[in-house]
């Protein structure tokens, strides 16, 4: 991108990104005019194929009680009651994939809907025929998401997201970096969640530096 601008490194069933749902959407109404965000999709469990055990059930219960607490986001935690899911990350990407081919904007408003559907309204966000819904409810005809988000191009662009955030040395989500567009080095303005109050100020710093 030119000019100064944000790099955002999530996954659409990262718990810690759904608590930070709130803060991207205060940057981007805050900086719209002086910081786009580039939104890549950071590959948290692609291609998980074994359901979840107890074991696992566990410890992601405890990440989404200190996600609620330190964000006030809303979780169901009826989740938890399923006899089987499989926790693959792939699909739900791949649908923000598809809605950021259209633009931006909606791709930050698909990724705030799966958020939302899977953490608080506890639907399969692994299934096609939520993710349809959901693209329908922004805009899209049922029948192009699909084809869409079927077609190999989709998968490969989503695959090369998920090399991107691995070449750029991101382990951990929700990351976002701030590049001023002229082929230097990105700064890191967190690594993980962090509230508005603190992010807020830090861009207007950088901003005002770069």
């Amino acid at each position: 991108m030119i000019g100064p601008h944000l790099v955002y490194f999530a996954d659409p069933m990262c718990s810690w990104c759904w608590g930070f749902s709130p803060v991207i959407t205060a940057i981007g109404e805050r900086f719209s005019q002086t910081l786009p965000i580039r939104l890549v999709m950071g590959g948290l469990r692609p291609g998980t194929a074994k359901p979840t055990d107890e074991t696992s059930k566990a410890s992601t219960r405890s990440h989404w009680e200190h996600v609620r607490k330190a964000s006030g986001q809303p979780f169901d935690f009826a989740f938890f009651e399923r006899e089987t899911f499989v926790y693959d990350t792939e699909p739900p990407s791949r649908a923000v994939v598809v809605a950021r081919r259209r633009s931006m904007a909606g791709a930050l408003a698909m990724l705030r809907r799966i958020h939302a559907a899977f953490y608080a309204g506890n639907r399969d966000v692994t299934a096609t025929a939520t993710l349809t819904g959901i693209a329908v409810e922004l805009g899209f005809e049922a029948a192009e998401f699909r084809a869409e988000f079927d077609a190999v191009p989709a998968v490969k662009e989503t695959r090369s997201d998920f090399a991107l955030s691995r070449s750029a040395g991101i382990s951990g989500f929700p990351t976002l970096i701030a590049g001023r567009g002229d082929g230097t080095s990105y700064d890191l303005i967190t690594c993980g969640f962090q509230p508005a109050e603190l992010i807020l100020p830090a861009l207007e710093r950088w901003l005002a530096e770069a």
